[in-house]
């Protein structure tokens, strides 16, 4: 199982930095701009998407955050991508430290309401990887509701990328 997990957490970090690069070509308008979404912006939904990542790698190692921290500076796009680069470097040495042991450990936790729950971690994990996949799908129908480029992050285009390159 840590093959796929770290396979899973590959492929969104592929999917990570394609949106992230489709939205560097907006402007400071576009990226926040209302577009009456779950979210309003681009820029809140990839807030949204890297605070959710945060949150569930901080659950991981034993903490139960309320939100995200009040010292992040996510107001324009350059902030946020530097601010996902430290996010993802923690990820990535989490992910890269698993054991099949650690994946079936149970985990209890606390949502951001406070509530309590425990899940194993295997689960959390792969939580995590839909929980972006759904909205990074939300900035894609964004993108084209301005008129930009948008990007497949599919996992299957993942596997052609991957796999074409051996």
């Amino acid at each position: 199982m840590i093959k796929e997990m770290q396979g899973l957490y590959e492929y969104n970090r592929w999917a990570n930095r394609r949106i992230l690069e489709a939205a560097s070509k907006l402007s400071e308008e576009e990226f926040n701009k209302d577009l009456h979404n779950s979210f309003p912006s681009i820029r809140d939904t990839l807030a949204h998407i890297l605070a959710g990542e945060w949150i569930w790698l901080t659950r991981w190692n034993g903490a139960s955050p309320t939100g995200t921290p009040d010292s992040w500076d996510l107001s324009t796009f350059e902030a946020l991508r530097m601010q996902w680069q430290e996010v993802q470097k923690d990820q990535i040495a989490f992910v890269s430290s698993l054991t099949d042991d650690a994946l079936d450990q149970v985990i209890a936790y606390r949502n951001t309401a406070g509530e309590p729950f425990s899940n194993p971690l295997w689960q959390m994990m792969r939580h995590v990887v839909n929980h972006s996949t759904y909205h990074r799908g939300q900035v894609t129908t964004m993108l084209r509701q301005l008129g930009a480029q948008a990007v497949a992050t599919d996992l299957i285009v993942y596997y052609r990328e991957k796999w074409a390159k051996k």
